[in-house]
């Protein structure tokens, strides 16, 4: 992969497994250096892993144990990797969870849970980042921008899920909470996008395609027939972070293969 990343830092939110996971291998593949969030110490080992794929590729990085949803622990890892590396260029907000269930019988707690790490989580993560993209001020040889946000939303900003409504309701308070703020800091030069999976072959979905009777009900909803891979993330978030998109800010870029177009109206509904 072309180095349209050299000698950038980027901090990856929840990158021990799944689309984060990709999108750390593919940011380092671009030249990052990648910081590999991870929540709790029980996913250090996950982490180390990822960590040791990428060592193994050429790449450069560390794991960071930090739980999102608390601010303390956000703004102490922005503080940690700025005193480590000089600064961050790139945040990619991906750290997110489910806790699905029954509207009626959905507790208070799985509400808060699933609000806190997905859109709370993003909120701390994206204003310590553009804190410190103030702080820094342009480089030149390294970007056009003075700084790069990529959230990590779902086609479920724009579909509505039932029985996940906190899951969905995060999401679409990620896209307005990133289209407000793209806003007012692109005068800034501060580029801010959210890249939207569809279904993506990871451990949070499995029980959707581990089965071929499950895949062939799940590729009903995927025109393209096919479910996504880590590395459709992943290669999205390079050209999103990268100068090729120097003048895309506010976007919400659907990665789906056509969920997002409605297929159960492609014989007249």
């Amino acid at each position: 992969m072309e180095k349209k990343l050299q000698g950038q830092i980027a901090i990856i939110t929840g990158a021990s497994s799944g689309i984060g996971k990709g999108i750390a291998k593919s940011l380092s593949a671009a030249g990052a250096t990648v910081v590999i969030n991870h929540p709790v110490a029980a996913t250090k080992d996950a982490a180390d892993a990822v960590l040791a794929e990428i060592v193994a590729d050429g790449g450069v990085g560390i794991t960071y144990q930090c739980d999102v949803s608390k601010e303390n622990e956000v703004v102490t890892m922005f503080g940690d990797v700025v005193k480590q590396f000089g600064t961050v260029d790139i945040l990619i907000n991906n750290a997110g969870l489910q806790r699905d269930s029954a509207f009626q019988n959905m507790t208070i707690d799985q509400w808060n849970l699933v609000l806190g790490v997905n859109l709370t989580g993003q909120f701390l993560c994206a204003r310590e980042a553009i804190r410190e993209f103030l702080r820094r001020g342009m480089v030149p040889e390294k970007s056009k921008a003075l700084g790069k946000i990529i959230c990590i939303s779902s086609v479920h900003e724009v579909i509505p899920w039932g029985g996940h409504a906190n899951y969905a309701a995060s999401k679409g308070g990620i896209m307005l909470m990133m289209k407000s703020i793209a806003q007012e800091f692109a005068p800034k030069k501060i580029r801010i996008n959210s890249i939207c999976p569809g279904a993506i072959q990871t451990p949070i979905n499995k029980s959707a395609w581990d089965t071929p009777e499950a895949l062939n009900s799940l590729l009903t909803l995927i025109p393209y027939q096919r479910i996504g891979q880590p590395e459709d993330i992943g290669n999205t978030a390079v050209w999103l972070a990268s100068d090729d998109a120097d003048y895309v800010t506010g976007a919400s870029i659907f990665v789906d293969g056509g969920m997002t177009l409605y297929p159960g109206f492609s014989t007249n509904g």
